[in-house]
């Protein structure tokens, strides 16, 4: 029987676990942590994360053969294979700052898993690295590992946040890189073993190290990339009075195209896509590819341009000042069916306004109100860290309420800003909101999930990006 531990219980390790767990019943399977807070969760009726169809999986394997703890030294000395799935965050100091991953937690575990281990061991890449991370850990481990051989696989996640267990239960392909020798081949062949349990063995591909590690950063580059080009026209469409969402469906009808990914919104965000893009650009320019590093900087550009850009049409439709006015955010996760806050456009959106004196009401059926002050309050790239290490201050004194529910949050408001796409949000009684807010009463889609010519009907001045202009919105500046 293979003894699996997961160093790192959060949204990658804890799903991906369970569900091994789920398909492996006679494996052993435990996940550890050092936040005794985190592990609690897990061993609760209220999970530290959430997830569809999570609750059900973990509840079938706890106790049986998944388990969680905080003894992580004990755990990783017992097991045979040993997957790392600790937090990478972009430095934010130093040699790369801004750009390049922080690898000290990766370091840390690496020398924890020397120091405590007594019997051979596969170790398994499961957090998003550069390019010859592997290389780097094998050292420290060649170098600490007092007789004791290791074979390091990288097994990098593709999960989408809000369908992590579907696409754990039916995944497009599994990727496992090793080293191209009898001994790294065997523990390819360990690993994969695990994963035919369910996956059909034509999903399961197998790759060099390197292949493996660049693949990953490349899969969210390319999806970055087609949502930053989305949005580009969507700016276009405003100008000329085409509309985003019919020029998205005719280019995704070509089958070299395909429709995924072509949602015009107010931005991408959560924990992969804009790290990992600044990531490789900071490879590209230590292998001396500007250019390169050049064209995938734009990706990003590109979304914090559609960030301003949203706030600046807020801003500039309202007679150009929001100052003391009450603006009612629907959605602070960065997308539905998650309660993920990670580099979600709603914080920029937020800072934005509240840096021109509105007042800011929010509403998110999945985020906690701490959490929501806590992201304001957080400086960039800290929200990488683990959460007892995070550096965040006092919160600042800003006009911030967070609600119950939509409606609350509208009450006397001058404007709605859609910022995730909560189905709860397509059917909301628009009449009652309208009702209960000040006049004129803006709506601004910014995920397109309204019906614009229904609100218009009801009296409300709508923007929906990249979609025909209001007369008011055409009469107004597009930059406040």
């Amino acid at each position: 029987m293979v003894k699996i531990c997961c160093i790192g219980a959060g949204y990658v390790g804890g799903p991906t676990m369970a569900v091994i767990a789920l398909k492996c019943p006679d494996v052993e399977v435990v996940v550890v942590d050092i936040s005794e807070a985190r592990i609690a969760g897990w061993n609760s009726d209220r999970l530290p994360i959430y997830e569809p169809g999570l609750d059900d999986v973990v509840k079938r394997c706890r106790g049986r053969n998944l388990f969680f703890s905080t003894d992580v030294e004990r755990y990783v000395g017992e097991a045979d294979v040993v997957f790392v799935s600790v937090n990478t965050p972009t430095k934010t100091r130093g040699l790369g700052a801004g750009k390049a991953a922080d690898l000290t937690y990766w370091e840390s575990a690496a020398r924890m898993i020397a120091d405590v281990s007594r019997s051979d061991k596969i170790v398994v890449e499961k957090s998003t690295v550069p390019v010859k991370t592997a290389e780097a850990i094998e050292k420290i481990l060649a170098h600490n590992g007092r007789g004791v051989r290791y074979q390091i696989l990288s097994n990098p996640e593709f999960l989408a946040e809000g369908t992590a267990v579907r696409d754990l239960f039916a995944p497009d392909r599994v990727l496992i890189g090793g080293r191209e020798t009898p001994e790294g081949q065997a523990a390819v062949k360990v690993l994969k073993d695990v994963y035919a349990r369910w996956v059909p063995e034509d999903r399961i591909i197998t790759t060099n190290l390197w292949s493996a590690e660049l693949s990953k950063l490349a899969a969210n580059a390319f999806l970055a990339q087609r949502i930053s080009s989305v949005n580009a026209i969507s700016a276009l469409c405003e100008a000329t009075g085409a509309d985003v969402t019919e020029v998205a469906c005719s280019i995704g009808k070509d089958s070299r195209i395909g429709p995924r990914f072509l949602s015009a919104s107010v931005g991408f965000g959560g924990s992969c896509f804009q790290k990992d893009i600044l990531n490789l650009v900071y490879i590209c320019e230590c292998y001396g590819l500007p250019e390169v590093a050049d064209y995938w900087r734009q990706v990003i550009g590109i979304n914090d341009y559609q960030k301003s850009r949203f706030v600046n049409r807020v801003v500039s439709s309202m007679f150009n000042t929001v100052a003391g006015k009450k603006v009612a955010v629907l959605g602070f996760a960065f997308k539905k069916d998650t309660g993920d806050t990670r580099e979600t456009p709603a914080i920029d959106v937020c800072r934005g306004l509240l840096g021109d004196k509105a007042v800011v009401s929010i509403y998110d059926p999945q985020v906690t109100e701490e959490q929501v002050r806590r992201d304001l309050a957080m400086n960039k790239f800290d929200w990488d860290h683990p959460r007892h290490l995070q550096p965040v201050g006092e919160p600042a004194d800003q006009p911030v309420a967070v609600t119950s529910d939509a409606y609350e949050a509208a009450h006397d408001a001058h404007a709605v800003c859609i910022l995730t796409e909560w189905e709860e949000f397509r059917n909301l009684d628009y009449r009652r909101m309208y009702d209960l807010m000040q006049k004129p009463a803006f709506v601004f889609d910014g995920r397109n999930i309204v019906d614009p010519e229904k609100l218009r009907d009801i009296g409300f001045i709508v923007y929906a990006i990249g979609k025909p202009l209001d007369q008011w919105l055409k009469d107004m500046p597009a930059v406040a």
